[in-house]
């Protein structure tokens, strides 16, 4: 569990004792200190609109995803935390609860607090003031440092999906067609005798059919781009604003001795 990272925990399914499937891993919980995961927030339900918040100290990992030892109904009934990146120690004494863990508020080895004793303030050092009338004339100044680091948790989802769409295609075609031209050709000398063949009043009817041409409109489906999805890893500044104590020794002098 401790060399895994959050991208490879995100989206394996998490099964229970009895081999069930509970859900899909949405983010994972380390611990401030160890820096171990230590709570796997479960993505539930039909649909995968729930959450809960499962303990993985005890997990194991395999391809086929994460294996706690918990039923189904532990993880369904466990209590609904908002899930902002960080658990308090009353959530985490919360949760534990839930899940017959004994929890106090001194860390483990584990990275998920448990067993008995008190803990120091987080991130505080806690200096011992050798000043006193047992003590040397010195006094120890201590002083918060400020330690920044980072974590890492899915901030966005994105799908490749395509949909038909309609659009309207205007374009122009020469076509062909055909028109009637009347041609009149007077009797001459030269063509008197093919005037004159046949009878001399008659009726007749000549039929002369014209065509034309017309657009005919075929759709053909062809490949003409592949899309794909990745990502890139962009550095950014952020600013990072913390009030930090010190102690502050003053000198004084004048007074007399007792």
């Amino acid at each position: 569990m401790t060399d895994l990272t959050i991208d490879e925990l995100e989206g394996r399914p998490v099964t229970g004792a009895d081999g069930q499937k509970l859900g899909t891993v949405a983010d994972i919980y380390f611990d401030n200190d160890t820096r171990r995961p230590e709570w796997a927030l479960v993505s539930t339900g039909l649909f995968g609109t729930k959450h809960s918040f499962v303990p993985i100290t005890s997990a194991s990992v395999s391809d086929d995803g994460l294996q706690v030892p918990f039923t189904k109904q532990q993880v369904s009934d466990a209590p609904r935390l908002d899930d902002d990146g960080e658990l308090s120690q009353d959530e985490e004494a919360l949760l534990a609860d839930h899940y017959g863990m004994s929890y106090s508020e001194a860390p483990s080895d584990s990275g998920l607090p448990q067993g008995g004793g008190q803990a120091p303030a987080t991130g505080t050092a806690q200096a011992q003031d050798t000043s006193g009338p047992n003590t040397d004339t010195a006094m120890t100044r201590s002083e918060e440092r400020l330690s920044v680091g980072t974590t890492r948790r899915p901030s966005e989802l994105v799908r490749l999906r395509k949909e038909i769409v309609t659009e309207n295609v205007s374009t122009t075609v020469p076509v062909e067609r055909e028109v009637l031209r009347v041609e009149r050709e007077p009797i001459t000398d030269g063509n008197v005798d093919q005037a004159l063949d046949g009878p001399d009043l008659s009726e007749e009817e000549v039929e002369l059919t014209l065509t034309e041409e017309q657009a005919v409109v075929e759709k053909d489906v062809v490949p003409v781009e592949r899309i794909r999805l990745d990502k890139d890893v962009v550095i950014e500044e952020e600013q990072v604003d913390e009030t930090l104590r010190k102690e502050q020794v003053d000198v004084e002098q004048g007074g007399r001795p007792a």
